[in-house]
């Protein structure tokens, strides 16, 4: 049987070992509401502005010329260029199969592209889990902080992409992030991003003939990068809301866990010392006969 003092140790190590998870459980749980919130609040305003990209794109496959320069963005890139793919991933651990289900997905597409791809990370542990896998990466956003990421800081990874699709780089573009759902759940995605995709036949047909003013060029020159910017920044959001979920829930279990152990370990603590405490008695006993 285990020494008395070593389980007194080991109760007291499992102790401390509860409150810190239940002391990161309730920091997850607080930012997860707070994130939760501004996802919410901006999942409207980005599903109305997809609507209506796509519902214009209907003019656009007619006539280009009505994008102006974001025509381009409309088209399939260069067929022997890569797939361009932003994987977004956490910096910190601890936060479950979090990292685990975005590279399921990602390796599940990769497998089965025809052609090649290279990615764009987001994510220390995402990117130690590319290099591991030895995938081909083409650039890590290391300075990209998704805990303080902001419109503009999201405005610029967009440009980014943007930009190799329309030098030719990449012959399209994919987002694989997570989706969050509930609190207790969150769903890994792999979403094109470019080029974009034309509406549905019962969307496109709402918006047969769109009347832009002060005409197409320059109302789809400006809707279009702020379309890709919000997309851009309305998936982070899901995904750090995603990753606080996944947090929030690891060390729940942890805590939960812990508690186990701490009981178990205390049961086994009263046994030896009830063990201990009947061989003392014993002694004395023998010893009293004796005399």
């Amino acid at each position: 049987m285990a020494n008395i003092r070593d389980l007194r140790q080991r109760i007291t190590s499992v102790g401390n070992i509860q409150k810190i998870t239940r002391a990161m459980e309730m920091v997850a749980t607080t930012k997860l509401r707070r994130f939760q919130g501004r996802a919410v609040d901006a999942k409207p305003y980005g599903e109305e502005l997809e609507n209506l990209v796509r519902g214009l794109s209907g003019a656009v496959a007619s006539e280009p010329a009505a994008a102006g320069d974001a025509a381009v963005l409309f088209e399939q890139g260069g067929g022997d260029q890569p797939l361009g793919i932003l994987v977004v991933g956490s910096d910190r651990g601890l936060c479950g199969a979090y990292n685990t289900n975005v590279f399921r997905k990602l390796m599940e597409m990769i497998d089965s592209l025809q052609g090649e791809y290279v990615l764009y990370i987001i994510g220390r542990k995402a990117h130690a889990e590319a290099q591991r896998r030895d995938l081909n990466i083409h650039a890590f956003l290391e300075d990209f902080d998704l805990e303080s990421s902001s419109f503009g800081k999201a405005a610029g990874v967009a440009n980014m992409l943007v930009n190799d699709f329309r030098k030719g780089k990449l012959s399209g573009v994919a987002v694989c992030a997570t989706k969050f759902r509930t609190m207790v759940r969150y769903e890994a995605t792999f979403d094109p991003f470019l080029p974009i995709a034309p509406a549905a036949e019962e969307e496109s047909a709402v918006s047969e003939e769109p009347i832009l003013e002060p005409g197409g060029p320059q109302v789809l020159g400006s809707l279009i990068p702020r379309y890709l910017e919000t997309r851009i920044y309305h998936a982070l959001l899901e995904a750090i809301t995603s990753e606080y979920a996944s947090r929030r829930f690891a060390m729940k279990n942890a805590t939960d866990a812990a508690g186990d152990m701490k009981k178990e370990l205390t049961r086994l603590y009263n046994r030896a010392r009830q063990a201990k405490i009947t061989q003392e008695i014993s002694e004395i006993v023998s010893g009293a006969e004796a005399l």
